[in-house]
């Protein structure tokens, strides 16, 4: 990075070096330096705050939210710790300033000399930056993995420089025509992958007493089963949602395949798997061809529509949605009035009403998604907090709280409409979350452990109150619903049907140059740079361990392929 940085500055004195002046003033060089201080100190302290976040450092993910969305950037960084981040950047830039003003030159001084021999020292020096910038004589130039050296990924991203991660991440965000995942032969992935999601018989058990019941699918911001009693073990968090699993059919070890909202959204309406550092929301060209299912129920005559307190057409929602059937788009800007506000949008109250407003004069059947907002950073509740708002984690546990009891208004408000007794209420997370345990690595299978949940008056009795303890994915989502309204799953390739005895029990999760796979039996996690296992539940298995690592090493690279190809 340093070479990088030197380029502008080297092809200057080269100018002048063969220009052949003896002094020259070079007072552009400290503009240029508090530039590079200035950009430098707001990456650093930025990178901290990411990187608690999201378990990644600045990349261009990160800066395109912050360019495309700022004010959803302004507030998911909301819940950082401001008065620290200030202060460091402060210091880092106070401390760059004073080095610039008492160590670097501002006058170049020359000496008569041949200009063959500046020549050489030109040609010597453009060599020299050249090899500095490649990293090294090596058969490879410089990755992420070389500034690997420890067994605690901490340490590892900690030594990667944050300028040039960066500058690395938007360079690769760029190539969709090459599979950075290729680590086994292509038809040996394949085949891998074709196992995994064959099975000796294509049935399922039927939990609904009706094939056309209307659907309700809530997706619940970063509602990670560490908050609820009954998968986390957590008190009086969601009292409301642990008496709804009382009632209702539960899918015990379900994981999202991703830790951010654009992933679990195109997971849960597409049962489209995770792309490692990409998101196929990115390409609104390559996303319109994965099926969705608001497609498979609109064109069996379901009323479809979808509600939103924020801005729907951040990280592309808005695309998925209007591309995917949904008739009817309800965001933030179908909301009047600055009441029951927060800086992501409106409460989860106002829409959650809204929805059940609209619904009363829905005709049947219909099938209607809302996706929540309020538990999310910088953690905003209307009213008192809960849990108070001491530090992340009690304003965590309060907007969680607050968004279980409007579940629980909605479920009752709901249950008093003609339409109710007909409807399967569907509740799912988007994704994990590091809060409230506050102990998870973002390698760890517990960081993407999401409940799911089906419940209404349209499940038959027997089933009621029943747990389903196989792995799964939130992906499966997908072919679950739609095999128990007995409609066709094979366009959804990557999705399969939970409630499938002969089905295999798995789950695939990604995150920043990471993967990871748990079965019923293992779960492995794997380091994409570092080329390192981070996480094996089971480690004194070492035959089943490579096993599970082939496993996930011929999703990505399958999945990814997958999307080239789209």
């Amino acid at each position: 990075m340093t070479a990088y940085i030197a380029v502008i500055p080297l092809l200057s004195y080269i100018f002048w070096l063969l220009n052949g002046k003896k002094v020259v003033e070079l007072k552009w060089i400290s503009v240029y330096n508090l530039i590079l201080v200035f950009i430098c100190s707001v990456l650093s302290v930025v990178n901290f705050n990411i990187y608690r976040e999201w378990g990644s450092k600045v990349n261009a993910k990160a800066m395109s939210f912050a360019l495309s969305s700022p004010k959803e950037a302004m507030a998911s960084s909301a819940s950082s710790p401001l008065g620290l981040s200030i202060s460091l950047l402060i210091l880092l830039a106070v401390v760059g300033f004073f080095l610039q003003r008492y160590v670097v030159s501002r006058k170049l001084n020359f000496t008569a000399t041949p200009i063959w021999l500046r020549a050489i020292v030109c040609f010597v020096l453009v060599a020299a930056n050249f090899l500095l910038i490649r990293g090294g004589l090596g058969g490879s130039p410089i990755t992420q993995s070389m500034a690997y050296f420890s067994k605690e990924q901490l340490l590892n991203n900690a030594a990667v420089n944050t300028e040039w991660n960066l500058i690395s991440s938007v360079l690769a965000a760029k190539m969709t025509k090459k599979n950075p995942y290729l680590y086994l032969d292509s038809q040996k992935a394949s085949s891998d992958v074709k196992t995994l999601y064959t099975s000796v018989k294509d049935t399922t058990i039927n939990i609904l007493n009706t094939k056309r019941p209307n659907v309700v699918l809530v997706i619940i911001e970063s509602f990670t089963a560490d908050l609820t009693k009954t998968l986390g073990n957590e008190d009086g968090i969601t009292p409301h949602f642990d008496s709804l699993i009382n009632k209702g059919v539960l899918f015990t070890k379900i994981y999202s395949p991703g830790n951010r909202t654009d992933k679990g959204l195109i997971a849960t309406l597409a049962g489209f798997p995770t792309l490692g550092t990409g998101s196929i929301v990115k390409w609104p060209e390559k996303m319109q061809k994965i099926p969705a299912i608001s497609q498979s129920l609109y064109k069996i005559g379901y009323k479809t529509s979808f509600f939103y307190g924020g801005e729907s057409e951040f990280d592309n929602y808005k695309a998925f949605i209007l591309s995917h059937d949904y008739q009817k788009l309800t965001d933030k800007n179908n909301f009047t009035g600055n009441e029951m506000k927060s800086r992501w949008g409106r409460f989860d109250e106002v829409v959650f009403d809204r929805q059940l407003n609209e619904l009363n004069k829905e005709k049947q059947p219909f099938f209607s998604t809302i996706l929540t907002l309020t538990n999310h950073e910088p953690f905003e509740v209307p009213g008192a907090s809960k849990y108070g708002r001491s530090d992340n984690v009690a304003k965590f546990k309060s907007t969680a709280y607050y968004t279980d009891s409007c579940i629980n208004v909605f479920i009752s408000n709901a249950k008093k409409q003609d339409w109710y007794k007909n409807t399967l209420f569907v509740f799912v997370a988007d994704h994990g979350h590091l809060l409230p345990k506050n102990s998870y690595d973002i390698s760890t299978p517990q960081r993407y452990h999401i409940p799911l949940l089906f419940y209404g008056d349209v499940i038959k009795d027997e089933f009621k109150g029943y747990k389903f303890n196989n792995v799964g994915s939130q992906t499966d989502l997908a072919a679950t619903l739609l095999a128990q309204l007995d409609l066709p799953t094979k366009q959804f390739e990557w999705s399969k049907n939970l409630l499938n005895p002969y089905n295999k029990s798995f789950a695939f999760f990604s995150w920043d140059n990471g993967m990871g796979f748990i079965d019923n039996q293992q779960c492995v996690t794997f380091d994409n740079v570092g080329k390192m296992i981070l996480y094996n539940s089971d480690e004194k298995n070492t035959a089943y361990t490579s096993k599970t690592l082939d496993h996930a090493k011929a999703y990505l690279q399958t999945v990814y392929r997958q999307f080239i190809e789209l």
